[in-house]
């Protein structure tokens, strides 16, 4: 159940407007034990660090509890206001801080309630603003509301209501019925092993047990089990056990993503309702986030290269006040999950109100694009190539450098020509669409009312071959859509079509 469902089911919230509150006192249980998880690999390194002296024991005891006091006092010094102009919250002792949001600049309201907050019934709200993508502005976040008042303040701001009374009935009796765009399906796990999103899960669990067995001088060759894999796989070839690691790296990742997967976007739904888009997911921590459909300036196809061999693919809105930096997942922009490609395109066209920016023929970039994605292959990959081929003539290298290197040549040869093949752009009707990328293919349809400027950028290598990078400048999304090795005059035409008078009166 989406944390707010329950929450609303007609009760009044008992926020005044206007007055200064606290968090729900039940946070007082959680703040302790999330520093403590939250601070676990430094409390571990603290023990082992301190066992070397006998020490150990007591160091750990002392992390604890500085831990925990942390915790406890960000109750204390926390409390939060929301007002019929402005939302502003209150934080620290010793360097007290008060964050002012400004109603008319909320953009999105994002509600997450994790494992630890529905065992209490509590929830967390995050109100963006869309100023930047640094991760000092993530937003301004209540962390430890009833979920009661937190479903009542993501309403309150999201339908920018009067503060001055709160709702009396349920979101469904107040608004239009929603319509329902897209939901998640079982039969979607299956494209849970193609994101890849497990290798950084992998990397890091392995990273923090190398960093533990380090510090903790452990041995674990000497471990039972580990140690007769290790005698097993000591007489066999080198060429075999790159294999079985190969292998075991494919597994553990495919596992880790589909895991990733299923906690990230179980029970997804994506749901339209006045002028609002609502994204709900999530299996141990439900997240809703609402987006104003007044922000939106486009929509993205993005199709990595596992992803696009299985016919799959995201859907991604560009809006204004979603970060994108930290991925579209994090930053909540992403509207369909990796799904099937009809999915994501339906999505996209229903948003967009038109099939046509979707399904259009695009524009290829021509010879010159083509020979430039090749170039740098070749330009890189050859001296390469050629020293290590005299380093293996004069005897000071083996001939396994020089046959690795031209292995990654033939595989880097197709990537460039799929990376060509991949672009494309054309203008359909109110929309400008730029498709580029190979391991992650994207097609951005960017609304022409949302571009604010055209840059026209030429390096060193593009002025002698006679082409330019035309970027398309934008509040939203990635701020910068960029149509690469286009003619001056293809440049030109692709800019007046799209947005008439803003690029040509700059043109001597």
């Amino acid at each position: 159940m989406p944390p707010e469902t329950g929450a609303a089911a007609g009760a009044v919230s008992a926020i005044d407007p206007g007055v200064w509150h606290r968090l729900d006192a039940r946070m007082l249980l959680l703040l302790p034990l999330q520093e403590i998880l939250k601070n676990l690999p430094f409390l571990a390194v603290l023990v082992l660090a301190g066992s070397g002296s006998g020490r150990g024991p007591l160091w750990g005891l002392i992390g604890l509890a500085v831990t925990l006091a942390a915790g406890t006092l960000r109750w204390f010094t926390t409390r939060y206001q929301i007002g019929v102009a402005q939302v502003q919250v209150r934080r620290g002792l010793f360097r007290r801080r008060t964050m002012t949001v400004p109603r008319d600049r909320i953009r999105t309201v994002d509600l997450t309630a994790h494992v630890l907050h529905r065992i209490v019934g509590l929830a967390s709200i995050t109100i963006g603003t869309g100023r930047t993508d640094r991760k000092e502005d993530r937003g301004l976040k209540l962390d430890g509301l009833s979920a009661q008042d937190a479903s009542w303040i993501r309403e309150e701001l999201l339908h920018r209501r009067s503060a001055v009374a709160a709702p009396t009935a349920t979101t469904s009796q107040a608004g239009p019925a929603a319509t329902e765009l897209a939901r998640w399906q079982p039969r979607w796990i299956a494209y849970g092993p193609f994101t890849l999103s497990g290798a950084v899960t992998v990397l890091a669990v392995v990273g923090f047990g190398l960093e533990i067995v380090n510090e903790g001088h452990l041995r674990v060759n000497r471990l039972g089990p580990i140690h007769s894999i290790i005698e097993q796989l000591g007489s066999a070839s080198p060429t075999l056990l790159a294999l079985v690691a190969l292998v075991a790296a494919v597994i553990l990742i495919a596992l880790a993503s589909t895991l990733g997967y299923l906690l990230a976007f179980w029970n997804f739904r994506l749901i339209r309702q006045a002028g609002t888009l609502q994204v709900t997911r999530g299996l141990l921590t439900n997240r809703v986030i609402s987006i104003d459909e007044r922000r939106l300036r486009g929509i993205e196809l993005s199709e990595p290269l596992l992803l696009r061999w299985v016919k799959g693919a995201r859907c991604i809105a560009i809006a204004t006040g979603l970060r994108v930096g930290r991925g579209a997942e994090r930053g909540g922009s992403m509207l369909v999950p990796p799904a099937p490609e009809r999915i994501a395109a339906s999505v996209s066209a229903e948003l967009l109100g038109s099939t046509g920016p979707v399904q259009a023929a695009l524009l290829e970039h021509g010879p010159v694009a083509r020979r430039r994605r090749f170039n740098r292959v070749l330009l890189v990959m050859a001296p390469v190539l050629v020293l290590l081929l005299i380093l293996w003539g004069l005897g000071a290298l083996p001939a396994w450098p020089w046959l690795a290197a031209t292995g990654l040549l033939l595989l880097l040869l197709p990537v460039a020509w799929d990376r060509y093949r991949s672009l494309g752009h054309a203008v359909v009707g109110q929309c400008l669409v730029v498709r580029s990328g190979s391991l992650v293919r994207r097609r951005s349809m960017v609304l022409t009312e949302g571009i604010i400027g055209w840059n026209l950028h030429q390096s060193f290598f593009q002025r002698r071959a006679r082409v330019v990078n035309l970027i398309a400048t934008t509040a939203a999304g990635r701020q910068a859509y960029r149509l690469q090795d286009l003619t001056l005059p293809e440049s030109i035409r692709v800019a007046e079509e799209a947005c008439p008078g803003l690029l040509s009166p700059f043109l001597e």
